[in-house]
């Protein structure tokens, strides 16, 4: 089962459909792991993931000058004034739905360096399967006293 959620940690964070979220709410609430141990694996699935993301942004850089590279030189100027606007900090928002995913991606088009990429997507990710994790066991708790 940590295995699976690894799996789906990994997914989630990638353009591949996954439902990290429900399947650490599900172990959390089975009691079968220590809560701690769901957060780390999930946390760091998901951060792998991102590092993916980071990967391809270096590699199809080199592809920008191509009539098929997937983002506008006007979307990529604009992520690039965002980015620089906001700078390293914005990868703490890297587990938000929508925008999380392009911005690990923009990450490694920007040439972010990996240390503090990492560090920051981490604490983001962990955070959120920390509360994640907490909310769950906080229902749990609640139906187990009702």
């Amino acid at each position: 089962m940590l295995f699976a959620l690894l799996l789906s940690a990994f997914t989630s964070a990638t353009i591949l459909p996954g439902t990290s979220e429900a399947a650490l709410a599900a172990l959390v609430a089975s009691g079968d792991y220590a809560v701690w141990l769901l957060v780390v694996v999930a946390t760091l699935g998901n951060v792998m993931g991102s590092c993916v993301n980071w990967g391809l942004g270096l590699y199809i850089d080199h592809f920008r000058d191509r009539r098929w590279f997937p983002v506008s030189p006007g979307a990529l100027d604009r992520a690039s004034h965002w980015f620089g606007k906001y700078g390293l900090w914005s990868l703490l928002l890297a587990w938000l739905p929508i925008i999380g995913d392009p911005l690990t991606l923009f990450a490694g088009i920007m040439r972010v360096r990996f240390v503090p990429f990492i560090v920051l997507v981490t604490i983001g990710k962990a955070a959120r399967y920390a509360m994640i994790a907490g909310g769950a066991g906080w229902i749990v708790s609640l139906l187990g006293h009702t």
